[in-house]
């Protein structure tokens, strides 16, 4: 085994924090997996690794050595590929992440194009509204929508998120049209709770440059997007959503936008990928891809 299979081998391990895990993703035996990493020891002399039966961390010397192999390990593939590429475009798996309907409804149906144009790419596309880590997921980028924590990641900003107000028109026909959240104590409102927290969301809006919320009173509570649509077209309540999650109910009448001028803040989407990576050419013509693709069919 060369040095630089050496350096991949231990990057994995010390990304993943697992032997077992590395193993798995780069699809070798554990056994040969400890034993690379021992080898890897030997030959610069020092101990890299900290092992305990639950879990591995890098020691100080393996910090530095780990900045190190980063670098030069995608410096390496880059220069592997860079003349097959030229030949014949961009090649090799990329692991992505995306929000649940976003992937559903936008990016998945969407891929046979990006796939015809680019054949030497294959995609692992994740689907989920959960928090990952990207680096010991060995996830290539994520979509990510809202305020960002702070991270070493790079963020790649694609735009703001519009919301609107919508209900069904037998909803309306029952109850009326409310014209300003102060409105929202004659109205019912299809609760949402936090998938991750339960919390209970206010209802938001913007007015006079100002974000203000309110509680609201509803006699259902749902925790996903889905199932507050479907609430929402079953004349349960007023529900508050991302534009382009009810375009095609607002287009077929199923829903009606209300309240136009009291919607909530829109919310930040970007593309963020490790810091620590050099961005391939792969990744590259992806993110081209994803970006054009939100801002064209999400994003108005």
């Amino acid at each position: 085994m060369d040095r630089i299979d050496l350096f991949r081998i231990f990057l994995r391990v010390a990304d993943c924090g697992s032997f077992t895990r590395a193993a798995d993703m780069l699809g070798l035996p554990r056994s040969s997996v400890s034993a690379a990493v021992q080898a890897l020891e030997e030959r610069v002399g020092a101990r890299l690794l900290h092992r305990t039966t639950r879990s591995v961390s890098l020691t100080q010397e393996g910090h530095v050595l780990h900045a190190r192999c980063a670098a030069l390990v995608a410096e390496v593939e880059e220069t592997e590929a860079l003349f097959r590429q030229q030949r014949e475009g961009p090649q090799g798996r990329l692991a992505v992440d995306v929000p649940g309907r976003l992937g559903r409804l936008v990016i998945a149906p969407a891929l046979p194009g990006f796939l015809a144009r680019h054949p030497g790419i294959d995609l692992m596309l994740g689907v989920t509204d959960r928090a990952i880590d990207l680096v010991q997921d060995g996830v290539d980028c994520v979509l990510r929508v809202g305020t960002l924590a702070d991270s070493d990641m790079i963020a790649r900003p694609i735009g703001e998120l519009r919301f609107i107000n919508v209900a069904s028109p037998d909803y309306l026909a029952r109850f009326g049209r409310p014209a300003h959240p102060a409105d929202l104590d004659r109205h019912q409102v299809v609760q949402y709770a936090s998938p991750s927290t339960g919390r209970v969301e206010d209802w938001e809006w913007v007015e006079d440059g100002m974000v203000h919320s309110r509680p609201a009173t509803g006699r259902i509570t749902v925790n996903s997007a889905e199932a507050s649509i479907a609430c929402c077209r079953a004349g349960l309540g007023l529900i508050q959503i991302p534009a382009y999650d009810v375009r095609a109910d607002i287009a077929a009448g199923r829903l009606v936008e209300v309240m136009p001028d009291h919607a909530a803040a829109p919310m930040p989407i970007a593309l963020l990928y490790p810091h620590r990576r050099q961005m391939t050419q792969r990744l590259r013509v992806f993110a081209d891809w994803l970006v054009d693709l939100i801002r064209r069919e999400v994003l108005d």
